[in-house]
């Protein structure tokens, strides 16, 4: 089986964002997208079986390229707040940049009932929140008596949820900064001791 980190690879999944984005997930053939992506058509088979697979792989990378971010702009931070301003302002650039291909995504593998495909794309992402929640509760900078797994996971999907309804539902009542502000404010009330 060929790397999904090769050149091809790549081409082909950015040309599946940008052909499907244009036309549509059910307008759009395998050929569209290698022509696209200029390779032949016998390539997109190495890396997927059909049109439907490419769903789970635009998501990983897409995700991938979130967590990536969020690290890199992470490494320096020593508390764990800063950490979730981070995880907040990026969630919500990556949710402006990539609306399209985040609903898409969504759609794409709930046709495919692919939840559980879903679940692991993000387990790379939880765990690496876990491990910040875990470091900041010995820490004793945040609540000790939470459940971390289940807290990693909700403010991940929290946030997610807060960029997508301001994005994608489009409810811009406030100002983008008083929206991720009352983010902030809800996340530290729940987490963080007085």
């Amino acid at each position: 089986m060929a790397s999904r980190s090769d050149d091809k690879y790549q081409k082909l999944l950015v040309a599946a964002i940008d052909v499907i984005a244009e036309k549509g997930l059910d307008q759009t053939s395998i050929s569209d997208i290698v022509k696209k992506a200029g390779v032949a058509q016998g390539t997109f088979y190495l890396y997927f079986s059909s049109k439907k697979a490419l769903i789970p792989a635009i998501a990983d990378n897409l995700f991938g390229m979130t967590l990536e971010r969020i690290k890199e702009k992470a490494e320096s931070k020593e508390k764990l707040w800063d950490v979730l301003e981070i995880v907040i302002d990026e969630t919500f650039k990556i949710t402006e940049e990539h609306k399209d291909v985040i609903v898409l995504c969504y759609s794409g593998l709930a046709i495919d009932h692919s939840l559980e495909k879903w679940e692991a794309i993000y387990q790379p992402y939880y765990q690496w929140l876990e491990n910040l929640l875990n470091q900041a509760v010995q820490a004793n900078e945040i609540v000790a008596d939470l459940h971390v797994k289940w807290t990693a996971k909700t403010l991940i999907n929290m946030i997610e949820n807060a960029a997508e309804r301001y994005y994608i539902g489009l409810e811009q009542d406030d100002s983008l900064e008083a929206f991720k502000h009352e983010l902030l404010i809800f996340l530290e009330r729940a987490l963080f001791k007085a």
